[in-house]
């Protein structure tokens, strides 16, 4: 995948100097990201918290892709959690119509390059306007083989869980001794889509705040100081290179 970052990383750049160090036969297959820090971007500024979460939208593009053209085949976006609802309701209001706005204008960019959106997440409860882009950009890029972005909308982890054992219960066809890892998985919202190798959480903060808790069971977690709005390539390719230079065990010794 170099040669499609030609022309994309200025050459002698400090971003050319970490493309440079990628082993891109041993890429992260599957890149999550806990998007945080837009609201402490914005009062560090002087400026209202709406404000922050306008900026973080370069963010989301730019890391976007960055991922498509390196080779990355998954990349999920911690979007909106369950938890945000108690944002003040000025504000969610604003978020979801964000969201509806982007999609309009970046969902053609998605369907051009062969880029595949998928939403996990509980849609009951999106607002009707964002909820019909999202599902039209879904069915548009659906057959799409590049990379797959994946939008935590709605999303909580233990919510995800509860559901799928309410699944497997409402089935009745599923019995005790049956019932493995791989067989519960299929239930998640993430079925058929590896579990993230690489897990990126900006901000600084040491938690992973009910994101993906069965699937990040052995992923290798990046933590950066950058809030999200000044996340860009370099940050993306810091986490990429440090990923690589870890011993991945998988509870096993390697001697």
């Amino acid at each position: 995948m170099w040669e499609s970052l030609k022309g994309y990383i200025r050459p002698g750049s400090e971003e050319d100097g970490l493309v440079r160090q990628v082993d891109f036969s041993r890429l992260p297959r599957h890149v999550a990201v806990i998007m945080d820090g837009n609201g402490r971007w914005a009062r560090q500024k002087g400026l209202a918290r709406i404000e922050g979460h306008k900026a973080a939208s370069r963010s989301v593009r730019e890391t976007i892709e960055t991922s498509a053209r390196m080779g990355i085949r998954f990349l999920t976006l911690y979007a909106f959690s369950k938890e945000n609802w108690k944002r003040p309701r000025r504000e969610v209001i604003r978020l979801w119509a964000f969201l509806r706005d982007y999609l309009k204008k970046e969902g053609r960019a998605l369907m051009e390059n062969g880029l595949r959106l998928k939403v996990i997440g509980e849609k009951k409860g999106i607002p009707g306007p964002a909820l019909k882009e999202l599902e039209r950009v879904e069915r548009v890029t659906a057959t799409n083989s590049g990379m797959t972005l994946v939008l935590a909308l709605n999303y909580g982890g233990r919510a995800e869980i509860v559901e799928a054992v309410r699944k497997i219960v409402r089935g009745g066809r599923v019995r005790p001794q049956d019932l493995d890892e791989e067989r519960f998985a299929g239930y998640l919202d993430t079925a058929g889509i590896p579990d993230p190798d690489l897990l990126i959480r900006t901000s600084g903060e040491l938690r992973v705040s009910n994101f993906l808790l069965w699937q990040i069971a052995y992923t290798e977690i990046w933590i950066t100081p950058v809030l999200w709005p000044d996340f860009r390539t370099y940050d993306l390719l810091r986490a990429v290179v440090d990923y690589q230079k870890r011993d991945r065990r998988f509870g096993d010794v390697h001697s």
